[in-house]
């Protein structure tokens, strides 16, 4: 893996507080933050109905991560995993059942999150691209509703699993494809392990990194960014015929308004005084906006990103046709 060869961000003491570098979410939506502590202490476990076995938990996937995290980069820095829930599945104890919701006492309620997302920094391995300090982050989603929970133990349980760089200016995700499963498939605890570690080996982060600083090198005029907008919104509407052809773009009007709103106000990635704006900034907003997505669109969403700024970028280099801006 490529991951070492970048600069390496050593301080005086091996441990960094996760808010010291954080500040802010790496996804937003309606999603809480929670804590390993919380999610393995405090919330139910789901099972498989036909046998009662439980799923691998939400816990057992932020540890098993975190583990195999650590055992790599074992001479790195690694902070401690940033935690996001949504979707409370909330019930009470079987004693509780007759009392009104409000009377309810904290020990007679029981949850847990259908939804989870978690993201563990490692900050002594970092890059700048403008400015940009860009460290090297690895997670995961876990999304309960996507698992056949009517079935036995040994079903298929589904995972989300990434290796990418968090901006810190802005704590977007940066994600690649050789860095995501979007769709990781497993029976057990076994094939899981192994699922990551093959995607942290696989991942070529001097490739992606250069990828990504290619984003600094075209921009678009104010007109170009116009056109973009406006076409990004007749996308979602477009037959399916007409987007055969297309680059993909997997983000909605709120979204595209968003992105219409930091082009103007953004601090960081706002446009230039002439109106014009380089793919970096533009691939910042979308991954900006997509900190608004729900927890089991985020990676996909992310990639969309990568993936659609890079065709932009690449048909401004090479002065080809886009329908998007032209």
């Amino acid at each position: 893996m490529e991951v070492l060869k970048l600069t390496h961000n050593h301080t005086d003491s091996p441990f960094i507080e996760e808010n010291q570098l954080n500040s802010s979410p790496f996804i937003v939506a309606n999603t809480l933050e929670s804590n390993i502590k919380d999610i393995k202490d405090k919330h139910l476990i789901p099972v498989f109905v036909k046998d009662n076995h439980p799923v691998i938990s939400q816990a057992d996937f932020i540890n098993l991560t975190s583990d195999i995290t650590n055992h790599i980069f074992k001479e790195e820095i690694v902070l401690q995993p940033s935690v996001r829930v949504s979707h409370p599945i909330k019930g009470r104890i079987p004693e509780a059942k007759e009392k009104p919701a409000h009377l309810l006492l904290e020990e007679e309620k029981t949850i847990y999150y259908e939804r989870m997302a978690f993201a563990i920094e490692i900050p002594s391995i970092t890059d700048d691209i403008n400015g940009n300090r860009l460290n090297l982050t690895i997670g995961g989603i876990k999304a309960y509703n996507l698992d056949n929970l009517h079935s036995r133990k040994g079903s298929d349980e589904r995972f989300k699993i990434f290796i990418g760089f968090q901006n810190k200016v802005c704590t977007n995700m940066c994600i690649s494809t050789d860095g995501l499963l979007a769709d990781l498939k497993v029976r057990g605890i076994d094939e899981l392990t192994d699922a990551i570690f093959n995607l942290i080996e696989c991942y070529n982060a001097k490739q992606h990194l250069d990828q990504l600083k290619k984003l600094t090198k075209q921009s678009l005029t104010e007109q170009q960014f116009a056109q973009l907008i406006g076409k990004a919104r007749m996308y979602q509407h477009l037959p399916l015929q007409n987007k055969k052809h297309l680059q993909e773009l997997n983000f909605g009007d709120t979204h595209i308004s968003n992105v219409v709103k930091d082009y103007y106000h953004d601090e960081s990635f706002c446009r230039e005084d002439d109106g014009s704006i380089s793919t970096w900034k533009l691939y910042n907003l979308f991954t900006g906006a997509n900190k608004s997505s729900y927890i089991d669109t985020f990676l996909d969403r992310g990639l969309n990103a990568f993936s659609f700024t890079n065709g932009i970028a690449d048909s401004l280099a090479k002065q080809q046709s886009n329908w998007f801006i032209n």
